[in-house]
């Protein structure tokens, strides 16, 4: 017999039954060819998960043989479905931050995707407290996010970051290895494996309804299996260990049966008012529909709560829109009824989905089942075309692995299955070194080691290097390199050299730094936790040191032309002038720096010092402000009564006549009077120039057309130019 399509064989391997189906799809529609259906003889099957592989596999045989009949050729390959009491699910959200405007590609999203598997696998195994080893047997991502937001499908765009919500599933290794020696018992071979959930909601809710909030329940005979949609994607999975074989028990326990008759007694349950059975006595007996109902509705109340408390949960703790119920269990009568109401929804939002969601489904048998028994068989049959899933075998530094196949696995993958630690696949970095710079804490990386050598069957490669069955896989794990070092003069605040003017000549002053209140040259290599403070100053202290000059106390300081003292802060392009003699200092001068004098002879042009105030005189320069306090002379000077003591000092005597003199300054004529010589620094007394506010990064003087110096005698005609360098 030929069909036009690749025909698909999909095994419902349920607790009370195994359901056979084989069909092709053509288009969007698939054809259903032939079906088979097998109840277990014994239960052989508990709770969804294999109690005795071979009596299961004897049921999947008959199975097998049957449709091998109906289609009059062998049967090799098989689809199958896992559930199970310990169906464990994990939900997580990853981001990938690309280089520039990336163009995202189809590595891109394998590897995003890969990303949150581990991240979901890390997250299972840390709360995994039981002694099983599981598997990851399948992920879904709910959503994509690109730069934040939400997209449809991330390839071909240009992203600086791209995210994913996904929900990853794990089985424990017995009911997955249970599964695989069942069916090759029968002499099958699995090519497909997904999660029941997953497969019935193919069929029974289209992708143009999953923008509903809707829930979709699988009533099997151990397992209720549940699924959330939500915004176009299945945001959840999740399952109750309790079906259809718990109203079964009630009823065989009430009418005094066999499971298999209490089970006959199910099912007519609603098809007929009367049922008639015979107990374990062998006599016949009768019971009503509304009886059954009766004695089963505190187990459908029981299971209908554990149902809406799981949809609950995984729908955030709220409801849903509506329900669809599949599977044989939720067809007992008062079962959707009993749901509605737990759930707080209109009962008519709770419905059995049968062949009305079979849209795309042609059956081709006459007597073909199209009730909601089928949806899952024939979803696991959709889901070989989704996807070609499988375990396979590798071996992981001679370690024999098994690995769920999506056609997607990777070195990765393996690793993460063999339990190889994640940094020993990426390069490590080397330990961090923490300091804090001005106050503020700063961290400097250590160097990147060297990466794991990873090789594939003798191949050397990388992580995501694609893998098959039966290949050696060998990772030697990566090193770490070599901890973070910085010397102080790597610091991008510390410059070279600061430049000053002293005495009227360029001196470059190397840079210094505060460590821990020591202080520090540029070749000082940071430790752990050092406080770093970068100083941007000397005191006229240092600048002697550096200079190898003494300076004695009868010397006189200045710092841009302010009288100073040797702890003075100097800044970049300050002047600093240290000499014998005592500037000549104007009236506007000497009230400047805050020095009171008593009244002045008329001619002599004797300035006698009568109090000296503390007075801050500060310079500000950049972001730097200064302040220095001018310390009080040693010998206080004060005045007594009409006479000056011998604690009083005179300044300066001058015998000589004043005289005045005219310069022209920046193009303006000014008169300089009251002294008998001048200096260039006294026209700083004459003109509005403000030192303490720099405007530029140092100050021109030029005399009659050339550089001047600051003790430079000036005469009238002199043409002056004073202005800040930019």
């Amino acid at each position: 017999m030929k069909f036009p399509g690749q025909l698909v064989f999909g095994l419902d391997i349920g607790t009370r039954s195994i359901v056979g189906t084989v069909g092709y799809r053509v288009g969007e529609k698939f054809y259903v060819v032939a079906q088979s259906i097998r109840e277990h003889d014994t239960r052989s099957m508990l709770d969804g998960q294999i109690h005795d592989i071979y009596k299961v596999g004897k049921t999947i045989s008959e199975v097998k043989g049957e449709l091998e009949d109906k289609l009059g050729r062998q049967l090799k390959d098989v689809c199958i479905a896992a559930a199970g009491r310990v169906l464990k699910t994990v939900t997580v959200r990853v981001d990938q931050e690309l280089e520039g405007d990336h163009e995202v590609g189809g590595e891109d999203i394998y590897a995003l995707d890969s990303m949150g598997v581990e991240k979901a696998y890390a997250e299972f195994s840390e709360d995994n407290e039981t002694d099983l080893k599981f598997y990851c047997v399948g992920y879904s991502v709910v959503r994509y996010y690109m730069n934040g937001y939400t997209i449809g499908n991330l390839e071909g765009h240009k992203a600086k970051t791209i995210g994913a919500d996904i929900i990853a599933t794990f089985l424990p290794e017995d009911v997955v290895d249970g599964l695989y020696k069942a069916v090759g018992v029968a002499g099958l071979e699995v090519v497909n494996l997904t999660l029941e959930p997953i497969a019935a909601i193919r069929v029974a809710i289209p992708e143009m309804y999953r923008m509903l909030n809707i829930a979709l329940v699988d009533v099997g005979a151990g397992t209720s299996d549940i699924s959330i949609t939500k915004d176009g994607s299945i945001i959840a999975y999740g399952m109750i260990p309790i079906a259809g074989d718990s109203l079964t028990e009630v009823i065989a326990k009430h009418c005094l049966v066999d499971f298999a008759t209490a089970e006959h007694i199910k099912r007519e349950t609603g098809v007929k008012e009367q049922i008639e059975y015979r107990d374990i006595m062998g006599l016949p007996q009768t019971i009503t529909t509304e009886e059954v109902e009766k004695i089963t509705a505190p187990v459908i109340e029981n299971m209908t709560r554990q149902v809406a408390d799981k949809i609950r949960e995984l729908n955030g703790d709220k409801s849903v829109s509506a329900v669809f119920v599949v599977g044989g269990g939720g067809r007992l009568p008062g079962y959707t009824q009993a749901l509605a109401k737990e759930l707080d929804i209109q009962k008519e939002r709770v419905a059995v989905r049968g062949e009305e969601v079979m849209m795309n489904i042609e059956f081709l048998e006459q007597d073909a089942h199209r009730d909601s028994l089928m949806v899952t068989p024939i979803g696991i049959c959709l889901s070989f075309y989704e996807q070609s899933n499988n375990f396979i075998f590798v071996y992981f530094n001679e370690q024999r692995i098994k690995i769920y196949d999506n056609n997607k696995v990777a070195v990765v993958d393996a690793a993460m299955q063999a339990e190889f630690p994640n940094d020993g696949l990426f390069p490590k970095r080397g330990k961090e070194l923490n300091y804090s710079v001005n106050g503020k804490p700063r961290i400097t990386r250590g160097e990147l080691g060297e990466a794991a050598v990873i090789t594939v069957n003798g191949n050397e490669t990388d992580i995501y290097a694609p893998i098959h069955a039966n290949d050696q896989i060998k990772v030697i794990e990566s090193t770490a390199g070599a901890a973070a070092q910085l010397d102080i003069n790597q610091l991008p605040e510390f410059g070279t050299t600061m430049r000053v003017e002293v005495n009227d000549k360029k001196v470059d002053l190397p840079k210094f730094a505060c460590v821990n209140g020591n202080l520090q040259s540029g070749y000082y290599s940071i430790q752990e936790n050092d406080n770093i403070e970068i100083l941007n100053y000397y005191t006229v202290r240092q600048i002697a040191e550096f200079m190898d000059v003494i300076i004695n106390q009868e010397m006189n300081i200045y710092v841009n032309n302010k009288l100073a003292d040797m702890d003075t802060k100097v800044y970049e392009n300050f002047s600093v002038i240290w000499t014998m003699e005592v500037l000549q200092l104007s009236d506007k001068e000497k009230y400047d720096q805050d020095v009171s004098y008593a009244d002045l002879p008329e001619d002599d042009g004797t300035y006698v010092k009568r109090e000296r105030e503390e007075m801050p005189v500060g310079v500000t320069f950049g972001d730097e402000p200064t302040a220095q306090q001018i310390e009080p002379e040693t010998e206080e000077l004060q005045e007594s009564g009409e006479a000056v003591t011998q604690e009083n000092v005179e300044i300066e005597t001058k015998t000589n006549i004043p005289l005045s003199i005219h310069v022209t300054v920046n193009g303006q004529e000014i008169q300089m009077s009251g002294k008998s010589e001048y200096v260039f620094v006294d026209v700083f007394q004459y003109i509005d120039f403000d030192l303490s506010r720099p405007k530029g990064s140092g100050i021109v003087t030029n005399l009659n057309g050339r550089e001047a110096q600051y003790m430079e005698s000036i005469h009238s005609g002199d043409v002056i130019e004073i202005y800040w360098k930019h």
